[in-house]
């Protein structure tokens, strides 16, 4: 972006107090680490069943009005989506400016990725709830025409929250955190006759293949040659371990607890047991939509960040799970959403019911919203090791154009976020996973050469 656009997207007037549509009479607040325990695109979704909490924007500044009242957001039917779903049920987009705002049902990922590239212009969308390394696979040209269509991360959605889950058959063999002991469960597969083994994850280079592989590896197990890791949707997981096409899976919720209620199949672990506080989905915009509207993508921004601190609150957590249950959204009971959403992990096997987990899904809780850059550089290394992209890719400079973490902090000081929440460095620091091996972004190239699993 160049320095005018970055300059464009900042409020013209300012931000003042009154006469802006920074009006603070909603009633969702200002969470904070306290509350961290506490198919193609569908039809337009409406409010109908929503209460709306946030004061619309009534006296919006002729200088701050969004250019554009509309965006077409994608989503896909997982919990973590449902930042976009209260902005849009709750009356966030309203409150901003943003009234017209669609938020629409995509049957995958690569879905997604497609009506991205075609844009709202030819009947696609403008941005989307989406897995954190995609906007880079499409910024590098890996979309369905082969032609770079430059994106945007404007916030990270969430982290934690994800599961790697067994089907029933597997439970004699009491795979954990640990993998090794499906070595031997693959081995005794093959020796009756089954050589098909499938490992499902939601998309190639995605955060599910991503989590899927690093656990895989760590017990020894080669993705690549020892089990066949293949795309799945999101909502078909449940189905496919229950035709035993697939022995296990990695997915966002609420699909690994559908999996157990429905007696299918058990969690192995939580994904925040592989990397605590793991990023995880991110709101991402084409870029030439911001670059067009800068108003109105902070005014989205604005929306989206509120909304997540809505989603933390744990009062508000059966009100969002009823509101992610309805057809439209996630049309999954929301008692297979609730458990999870508020830190409640059975894990199907046996294993004691863990309570008020830390590990469960942050919205905004210690920073669970900011992109850092860090996260993004791991994710760009995962992707080297495993072939997804070139060894060679010169990731500070994709990182600096994708990732947008300045429009981020004007958006949360525009809705006076304090300033305690505002994360003051790009990089979290060191990050240590579950097996011990450690991730250091000032070098990178030695955690890869830790990694004994590899193609990289």
């Amino acid at each position: 972006m160049s320095k005018y656009s970055r300059r464009k997207f900042l409020f013209t007037a300012g931000i003042t107090a009154a006469g802006t549509l920074l009006v603070h009479g909603c009633t969702s607040g200002t969470n904070n680490a306290a509350n961290t325990n506490t198919n193609t695109t569908a039809n337009t979704n409406t409010n109908t069943n929503a209460s709306p909490s946030a004061v619309p924007a009534v006296n919006v500044n002729p200088a701050d009005a969004p250019e554009v009242t509309t965006a077409k957001l994608g989503f896909i039917a997982l919990t973590d989506s449902a930042p976009l779903i209260i902005a849009k049920e709750k009356g966030f987009f309203d409150k901003y400016g943003m009234k017209d705002v669609e938020v629409l049902k995509q049957a995958s990922w690569p879905v997604t990725r497609d009506n991205l590239e075609t844009g709202s212009a030819g009947g696609g969308i403008d941005g989307a709830h989406i897995l954190s390394p995609m906007p880079y696979f499409m910024t590098l040209g890996q979309t369905k025409t082969k032609q770079p269509v430059p994106m945007y991360i404007l916030a990270r959605l969430n982290t934690n929250g994800q599961a790697i889950s067994i089907a029933n058959n597997y439970k004699e063999f009491k795979v954990g955190l640990d993998s090794k002991g499906l070595k031997d469960a693959f081995s005794k597969a093959k020796s009756a006759g089954k050589n098909d083994l499938k490992a499902a994850i939601t998309f190639p280079g995605g955060t599910h293949d991503l989590w899927m592989r690093y656990w895989l590896a760590a017990g020894g197990i080669n993705p690549d040659q020892d089990i066949s890791v293949i795309p799945v949707p999101p909502p078909q997981m449940v189905a496919n371990m229950k035709t035993g096409n697939t022995e296990t899976f990695c997915v966002g919720e609420p699909w690994n607890a559908q999996l157990i209620n429905q007696g299918l199949g058990y969690s192995a672990l939580v994904t925040g047991e592989l990397w605590k506080d793991h990023p995880e989905k991110a709101f991402a915009m084409r870029q030439d939509w911001v670059d067009k509207h800068p108003k109105a993508a902070k005014a989205l921004l604005m929306a989206v960040l509120e909304a997540q601190q809505w989603c933390d609150k744990l009062e508000n957590k059966e009100e969002m799970c009823q509101i992610l249950s309805q057809k439209k959204w996630t049309g999954v009971p929301a008692k297979d959403i609730i458990e999870r959403s508020k830190g409640n992990i059975d894990y199907g096997d046996g294993r004691p019911v863990v309570q008020n987990s830390p590990l469960l899904m942050k919205f905004w809780a210690d920073n669970a919203s900011y992109p850092y850059k860090s996260h993004d550089l791991w994710f760009l290394t995962e992707n080297m090791r495993w072939g997804y992209i070139p060894a060679d890719t010169n990731t500070k400079q994709l990182i600096d154009q994708v990732n947008r973490e300045d429009l981020w902090k004007e958006a949360a000081k525009a809705i006076a976020v304090p300033e305690a929440q505002i994360p003051t460095s790009t990089s979290r620091g060191i990050e240590t996973f579950f097996d011990g091996v450690t991730f250091d972004p000032i070098n990178p190239q030695a955690y890869l050469k830790s990694l004994k699993i590899k193609k990289a």
